[in-house]
């Protein structure tokens, strides 16, 4: 007989169709929870304003996976019209601030009209109808993943109702220590809203998630009670059947988004010497900040070599791995702790193929590549090292093993998940 699967209710914003990152941590958790005894029941928006989408990301619905599907009101629109453009692509606002009044506007709109974010409007109606869902399937689990941190407001008010339902609050990025929150020139009234709200969450929430152990001391610092760390992954499925790509020259890739605030200028100019004397290709897909390419460009040799392309299904992304000979990993220029791990980082794992890092080299991330022997971290103004790496790459003389990188699969990750849950 057919052991019954246990029910437990996920409350996510970005669901398949939706594209880019915030949609592979809960949409793999899901896949695999029912090999452990778990039924995912989906709550996310109807009708959401995502700007990506990626149809080939339906295909790891699991069958035993209920999806609700609930109307959804966001002011998008708003900055659109202030910003004078059809579509607003993830951190177009942010990019733009300086070019104009309207745009500026529209970021303290975003950062003071709507806390924590603009899915605000979203949570009482999905609390009340979720009550009867609750009561219905007998759950007693809940998840919420955030950002948007809206979510966990959903979480918060069904744990208040119902006191003896688990809720676990997974935080795929900070809340007051993120990164945008700060530019969102957000006044001191806004922000103490932030943190007393921050603050609620740890208070009701059973416990935290998070993706990596900086994110977890740091959450501890915040004052959460219980925090429990599981990083991201990638899945083998993704990977399988891929030829063996060899490449003629050095293609150096990036996937996803870079800002202005991930702009290696330096290593823009290292690769522009090393294009006067080697084949060489620099592959950017996603959203590239136009201070990037005009940084790139700058660079003649370099320039000559870019091939820049929008985001692409993830499904193709395995290839694009595959045919590179070395991957970027760019984390953001600041000086605050790095707690947050890329997802992109465990799928260049798996493509076995030379990670090159530039960023804080005393970060979670750089230890992972050092403890996996997978690629080198290096500081944004270390001409030297990554110079050394980059010309080591381009005569074929990378050797790194890529070792223990299995810990990250989303099958084993999902397992640990599922054990954690059943003790909680």
């Amino acid at each position: 007989m057919k052991k019954e699967l246990k029910p437990i209710l996920i409350i996510t914003y970005y669901w398949p169709p939706s594209g880019g990152a915030g949609v592979q941590r809960w949409l793999k958790f899901s896949k695999y929870l029912p090999e452990h005894g778990w039924r995912p029941i989906i709550f996310t928006p109807e009708n959401p304003d995502f700007d990506l989408k990626d149809e080939s990301l339906l295909k790891d619905i699991h069958p035993e996976v209920e999806v609700l599907k609930f109307p959804i009101w966001e002011p998008y629109r708003i900055f659109k019209k202030l910003s004078g453009q059809k579509e607003l692509k993830q951190g177009q606002i942010l990019e733009s601030s300086k070019k104009s009044f309207f745009k500026q506007l529209a970021i303290w709109i975003r950062g003071n009209m709507f806390v924590p974010d603009p899915k605000v409007f979203w949570v009482k109606s999905s609390v009340n109808y979720l009550q009867g869902i609750l009561e219905s399937n007998e759950i007693k689990h809940m998840v919420t993943t955030g950002p948007p941190h809206s979510m966990h407001l959903i979480g918060m008010k069904l744990k208040m109702k119902v006191p003896s339902l688990t809720w676990i609050a997974d935080f795929r990025d900070p809340w007051t220590k993120w990164e945008i929150l700060h530019e969102m020139k957000i006044s001191r009234a806004v922000w103490r809203k932030h943190q007393k709200l921050e603050q609620q969450v740890f208070k009701v929430a059973d416990s935290l998630l998070v993706t990596s152990p900086s994110a977890k001391e740091e959450f501890k610092e915040l004052g959460a009670r219980r925090v429990e760390v599981i990083t991201n992954g990638f899945d083998e499925v993704d990977f399988e059947g891929l030829p063996i790509a060899n490449s003629d020259g050095l293609i150096i890739s990036h996937v996803g988004m870079l800002s202005s605030q991930r702009n290696p200028k330096l290593l823009w100019e290292i690769l522009s010497e090393l294009a006067l004397n080697h084949s060489l290709e620099l592959r950017l897909t996603g959203i590239i900040s136009d201070e990037v390419l005009d940084d790139i460009k700058a660079n003649v040799p370099l320039s000559k070599a870019l091939k820049v392309q929008d985001s692409i299904p993830h499904n193709e992304l395995p290839a694009l791995y595959a045919q590179s000979s070395v991957l970027l990993l760019i984390q953001t220029k600041t000086d605050r702790l790095q707690t947050q791990l890329p997802g992109k980082l465990f799928e260049y794992l798996q493509a076995k193929k030379p990670i090159l890092c530039i960023g804080d080299t005393e970060s979670d991330l750089a230890r992972i590549l050092t403890e996996t022997d997978s690629g080198q971290c290096f500081s944004y103004d270390d001409h030297e090292g990554i110079a050394e790496f980059l010309g080591k790459s381009a005569r074929g003389e990378q050797q790194f093993t890529f070792k223990n990188i299995d810990q990250f699969s989303r099958r084993k990750l999902t397992e640990k998940l599922a054990i954690w849950l059943t003790e909680l």
